[in-house]
C-alpha cells in the first residue's frame, strides 16, 4: 500500500479545499516545491500533485508552479498530475516535462473518446478519476452529477487500457471523516487494473482498514488535510503499511 502525499495547487500555493469547493481553501504551504521536497525526504514513492485552477479553467494554470515540484522531485519518485488535461498535446508535453502519470476525470466522463485516444498514444501513463457520491459519478469539480454508474464506468474504461483508477468519495474528501474502504473495495473487486483510493483518509485506524484490503486490487491511498493538518504522520503510516503487507506475504 503505497501512501501518496497529494499536493493541490491554487494560485500557486499548496491548498486543501473541503469537498472541491475552491472557496474553502485552507492554505498549508506559499512553496509547492519544497512541499515537494519534504515529502520525498519522509520518504514517499509518488506524489499526486492537481492543478485547481486549472481543473476549473479547463486548462493548465499553474505550469510554472507544476515545473517547479518536477524539478525539485527529478526523477526519485514518480509524479502523478491531474486538473485541466483536456488533450492530446497536453499529455505529451507534461510527460516530456517529466510527469510520469496524468489523471484525466471530468474529460474522461464527457469525451470517452479523448480517454481511449490517450489510452492508445500513452500507454501505462492514464489514469482516470472517477469522484462518485452514492455509486454516482460526479464532474466539473464534483459540481455536477451524472447519472454514470461508478463501476459501470470504471470497466469501460479499464478495456481502453488505464493503467489504474483514481476513487474519491467526495462525500468525505477533507472533512477528515475516514475512507469509504467498502465502495472502494466494491470497485476493486470488479476490476483487473489497480484501484487508488482517496478522499477522508484520517489516522492510521483507517489505513489498516485500507491495507486489509490491499490483496482486493487497492494499490494506494491518497491523502492531504490529514497529513497537512498531523492527524497522520506519514513516516508511520507507510511503516504502518509495509509492515501489514509483509505480514499478509
Amino acid at each position: 500500500m503505497v501512501i501518496i502525499p497529494a499536493i493541490d495547487v491554487k494560485d500557486g500555493r499548496c491548498v486543501r479545499l473541503k469537498q472541491g469547493d475552491m472557496s474553502d481553501a485552507t492554505v498549508y504551504s506559499e512553496d509547492p516545491a519544497a512541499m515537494a521536497k519534504h515529502w520525498i525526504a519522509q520518504g514517499a514513492r509518488r506524489l499526486h500533485v492537481v492543478d485547481l485552477n486549472g481543473a476549473v479553467a479547463g486548462r493548465p494554470k499553474n505550469e510554472a508552479v507544476v515545473r517547479g515540484i518536477l524539478k525539485a522531485v527529478g526523477d526519485e519518485v514518480p509524479v502523478q498530475l491531474g486538473g485541466g488535461i483536456r488533450d492530446l498535446d497536453m499529455i505529451e508535453h507534461w510527460l516530456d516535462l517529466g510527469v510520469t502519470y496524468v489523471v484525466i476525470g471530468t474529460a474522461a466522463v464527457k469525451n470517452p473518446g479523448f480517454l481511449h485516444d490517450a489510452c492508445t498514444a500513452f500507454a501505462g501513463h492514464v489514469i482516470v478519476a472517477l469522484d462518485a457520491k452514492d455509486g454516482k459519478v460526479a464532474v466539473e469539480g464534483w459540481s455536477k452529477m451524472t447519472g454514470h454508474d461508478v463501476i459501470d464506468l470504471a470497466k469501460k474504461f479499464e478495456d481502453y487500457g488505464v493503467e489504474a483508477i483514481l476513487y474519491t468519495d467526495i462525500g468525505r474528501d477533507g472533512m477528515l471523516t475516514g475512507v469509504n474502504v467498502e465502495a472502494t473495495v466494491k470497485l476493486a473487486r470488479e476490476l483487473r487494473v489497480p484501484v487508488i483510493a482517496s478522499g477522508g483518509l484520517t489516522a492510521l485506524d483507517d489505513l489498516r482498514a485500507l491495507c486489509a484490503v490491499e490483496s482486493e486490487g487497492v494499490m494506494g491511498v491518497i491523502t492531504g488535510r490529514a497529513l497537512y493538518q498531523g492527524t497522520l504522520d506519514f513516516k508511520a503510516a507507510q511503516a504502518l503499511a509495509d509492515e501489514l503487507a509483509a505480514k499478509a506475504g
